[in-house]
């Protein structure tokens, strides 16, 4: 296989270890797999941009990092990445803004990370990108002259073209991502949001799997990301996994643990999630004292201020049903506002006789099947889902609901108390083969084979590491 060059704005630091989840730990474990580099941020910032690359190696992960300008991060990164498009490809276009330094930054990041990974391409090696701070950079390198193999995945929704078009240059971003060989997207429902934006905005033609514009022509494809399935698995029966569910079972006292793992952020419905909650305990009084939520929300992206105002909204909320419905020795909300290494995260998801994820808007999701992982097969949980995170659509056997409906969620809490254990089992086993066969090595296949020219459509993809679910 030819060497695997991985661009993109988050990079796994060097000594950091063992991941929380998320695209973090799907990337290493395919860059494990074929010998690539990862490209991208350090994280840190510099008086002054020198390009200066920093190369580290940790975990068998080889990266290549550097150092940005305040200017760079508050206009790339948090101005026009988490300012104005991730809202909009959220559905939240109240709360996009659009200033013109925020687009003229993005481009010059885009730039410094085209100058960057340039060097480091060889003729043979295959090239990928990642996520929304990275659109136009394909473009980019092959304005530099790389005539290798280059794909794009986008790790969150593709919007609808009515809310897109309210992009100041919404065609100029578009037409970049034209530049590379392969499109990925988590469903197809974002996929065929971007099909029928190239038909209408752009004039395009839709064939199969492929679409042309002009004269380009690309693959378009929907490939669900996975986790590290096994290596997730031992990471719940591991030592330090058990200690954490001992003393979570401890501290319960024979109650009901519900966990909610999630970064702070507005997309990820916890405010709904904290009001469903509030409404079990309002309409079901016999639940007061037996269970607890559990909320771990590491914050992000401090300084933007819708993030700010969140955290304001879920400090309130949180303190505001504690202090209505706590006794002496009864606390029905837990806010953890911090991250914990996977091992002992895994112990929590296996001591929670319900997970709870309901994202308003969610690319993917990868906590959920994390959720489902963890758990022991003769006593499994429940996984409460929002039909609107893209892990819905595998993870069909969930108790699926609607996160803006605080009476729905509160209904499937009460349900997942109540399933009895063949129920649960059985729910369990179906969504489990799913998170085993459709794991990071069967999307890596999916994508790569794409892009390689091995893999041309998703029955190869099954032989090559698993059914399609």
């Amino acid at each position: 296989m030819s060497r695997l060059i991985v661009i993109s704005n988050r990079v796994k630091r060097p000594g950091t270890g063992a991941e929380q989840g998320g695209l973090a730990v799907a990337l290493s474990s395919a860059l494990r797999e074929s010998r690539g580099i990862w490209v991208g941020w350090s994280g840190e910032t510099t008086e002054r941009f020198t390009g200066q690359i920093a190369f580290n190696e940790d975990s068998g992960v080889k990266t290549a990092t550097i150092d940005l300008e305040e200017q760079d991060v508050d206009e790339y990164y948090n101005g026009y990445a988490n300012k104005t498009l991730w809202p909009l490809f959220h559905f939240r276009i109240d709360l996009a803004e659009y200033a013109r330094d925020f687009e003229g930054g993005y481009n010059r990041v885009n730039e410094r990370f085209a100058d960057t990974a340039s060097p480091l391409i060889e003729p043979e090696d295959v090239v990928w990108v990642h996520d929304y701070h990275m659109i136009p950079l394909g473009q980019m390198l092959r304005d530099r002259g790389h005539k290798n193999r280059i794909g794009f995945f986008l790790h969150i929704p593709w919007p609808p073209t009515r809310l897109l078009v309210s992009l100041p240059h919404h065609s100029v971003l578009v037409e970049t991502l034209f530049a590379y060989d392969v499109v990925g997207f988590h469903t197809e429902e974002w996929l065929e949001s971007f099909r029928h934006y190239a038909e209408r905005e752009m004039g395009g033609t839709v064939s199969g799997d492929f679409i042309t514009v002009g004269n380009r022509t690309i693959q378009a494809v929907a490939c669900p990301i996975g986790i590290d399935t096994q290596e997730f698995v031992a990471a719940s029966n591991s030592e330090e996994a058990a200690i954490m569910r001992e003393q979570v079972d401890v501290s319960m006292q024979g109650r009901s643990l519900i966990v909610g793992v999630d970064r702070l952020d507005y997309s990820k419905g916890l405010e709904e999630r904290f009001n469903g909650y509030a409404r079990l305990l309002k309409d079901n009084p016999e639940c007061h004292r037996n269970v607890v939520l559990l909320q771990i929300a590491p914050p992000s992206r401090g300084e933007v201020e819708s993030y700010q105002e969140i955290r304001a909204t879920l400090d309130s909320l949180a303190g505001r049903l504690n202090g209505e419905y706590s006794d002496v020795d009864w606390t029905p909300i837990r806010y953890v506002n911090q991250g914990y290494p996977r091992d002992r995260l895994a112990g929590v998801y296996r001591a929670a006789r319900i997970g709870l994820v309901t994202p308003l808007r969610d690319g993917m999701n990868l906590v959920a099947k994390e959720y489902v992982a963890a758990q022991d097969p003769e006593d499994p949980g429940v996984l409460v889902l929002s039909r609107f995170a893209g892990a819905a659509l595998q993870l069909k056997d969930a108790l699926l609901i609607n996160p803006y409906s605080p009476e729905e969620m509160a209904d499937a809490i009460l349900k997942a108390l109540a399933m009895p254990l063949e129920e649960r089992k059985r729910r369990w086993r179906k969504m489990m083969d799913s998170v085993e066969q459709q794991d990071v090595i069967w999307w890596r296949t999916c994508f790569t084979g794409r892009l390689t020219g091995e893999v041309l459509n998703p029955a190869e993809a099954e032989t090559a590491a698993g059914p399609l679910v």
